[in-house]
């Protein structure tokens, strides 16, 4: 009797609210977050026009719902803005990489991105060792180089931004401009939302099949840095000199990375149920169910889906203002709907037919190739009005 009263008050007992369920270190993160606002605005809000309050206001409220929902974000971007800020304070002070240690092997946009491609490439070889093995503590490392190099990536791009500047006051701009820095924000990006798929699920084993393409993105990108001498920073062309690409390309970035975890888990999907028929294989012993797998392809495709779609509208604004049109036919903007009407078709199977299983598996698997030729293959291949965008 005494249990049944004790279900029934715990039955008609209120959720606590949204606010009731923070912690210290919430409202910790809310107040960081709102003085560095406050910052921002007090040293430049004067010369911010309309867009740059929007553009502060989403970063803010993006921050704040991300480090509520996923608490590792406020260590990741502590140990992201903390040591950017100290190199740019290094800088200002007259450091340079030739006479600051510091600056010159660890904290400067080149040495950063070096550090990311090493941790990454580690981070690699730890998953796949991971899957052959079902070691836990290889996973926990695996997770904790893949962080290590997505932290990194990010000071990366962050110093970056600063150090186009030091050239020439003229030159400064957010790190985006070039396939160096684009292949720097794809191998940063996708790991860290990888990571935010692999803890919500405990599904750390399909970081074997997501980290070989980052690895492979690395490859690229020192190819790039060495062979290329893409890394250096130089002026930006006429038509990147806009607003619009702060908004266009970082979330176009999110879409990519998104679609690009989706197709890899698909593969995941498609090997583990070939394992399953067999009825043998290590990877029925490491790798999630069937269930996960398929809702994470799904939310992943989801989310990039809803960024790619505003990423598309905003690159729509910028050619109007650029090129006096907003749809010209490039050969880029022509891949863009591809990719775009591929993944509604997706979502239209999953959500409307009810689609599940194999054929969507292989649907996001193939998807890869579209995706990979909008944001590589067009261009290394073709010409138009994003040629600034070549080898």
């Amino acid at each position: 009797m005494a249990n049944t009263r004790v279900e029934s008050w715990t039955e008609l007992s209120p959720e606590p609210s949204w606010w009731a369920q923070w912690k210290l270190r919430d409202w910790a993160w809310f107040a960081g977050l709102s003085i560095a606002a406050g910052i921002i605005l007090g040293l430049y809000g004067s010369s911010f026009g309309y867009w740059q309050f929007v553009v502060l206001g989403a970063w803010y409220s993006a921050l704040l719902v991300a480090g509520l929902a996923w608490r590792p974000v406020q260590l990741a971007s502590i140990g992201i803005v903390l040591p950017a800020l100290l190199a740019v304070w290094l800088y200002s002070i007259g450091q340079t990489t030739t006479n600051d240690i510091l600056l010159r092997d660890v904290l400067q946009g080149y040495a950063a991105v070096m550090w990311m491609s090493a941790l990454l490439l580690a981070a690699t070889a730890c998953y796949l060792f991971y899957l052959f093995t079902g070691r836990e503590w290889v996973g926990q490392w695996a997770t904790a180089l893949t962080w290590a190099g997505v932290i990194m990536g990010f000071i990366g791009l962050g110093v970056r931004w600063r150090e186009t500047y030091l050239g020439h006051p003229d030159w400064g701009h957010i790190p985006v401009s070039n396939l160096w820095e684009v292949l720097v924000l794809f191998c940063a990006s996708t790991p860290l939302f990888y990571l935010y798929y692999e803890k919500r699920n405990e599904a750390r084993a399909l970081g074997a099949f997501v980290m070989p393409l980052v690895a492979a993105g690395v490859g690229f990108l020192l190819w790039l840095t060495f062979a290329q001498h893409m890394d250096q920073i130089e002026p930006l062309i006429p038509a990147l000199q806009s607003f619009w690409m702060k908004l266009h390309v970082p979330m176009m970035f999110v879409g990519y990375a998104n679609f690009t975890i989706a197709s890899l888990i698909g593969v995941g999907y498609l090997l583990t149920e070939r394992s399953r028929r067999r009825g043998s294989g290590l990877l029925l012993r490491v790798m999630p169910s069937s269930e996960v797998m398929d809702d994470v392809m799904y939310k992943a495709i989801a989310l990039g889906f809803l960024f790619f779609t505003v990423a598309t509208i905003l690159g729509a604004v910028w050619a109007a203002k650029a090129w006096g049109g907003f749809w010209s036919w490039d050969p880029k903007e022509t891949w863009a709907l591809i990719v775009w009407l591929n993944y509604a078709g997706y979502l239209h199977a999953r959500v409307v037919k009810g689609w599940r299983g194999s054929a969507m598996a292989w649907w996001s698997f193939m998807s890869l190739w579209v995706v990979s030729f909008c944001f590589l293959g067009v261009n290394m291949f073709l010409s138009g009005l994003h040629s600034y965008g070549k080898l």
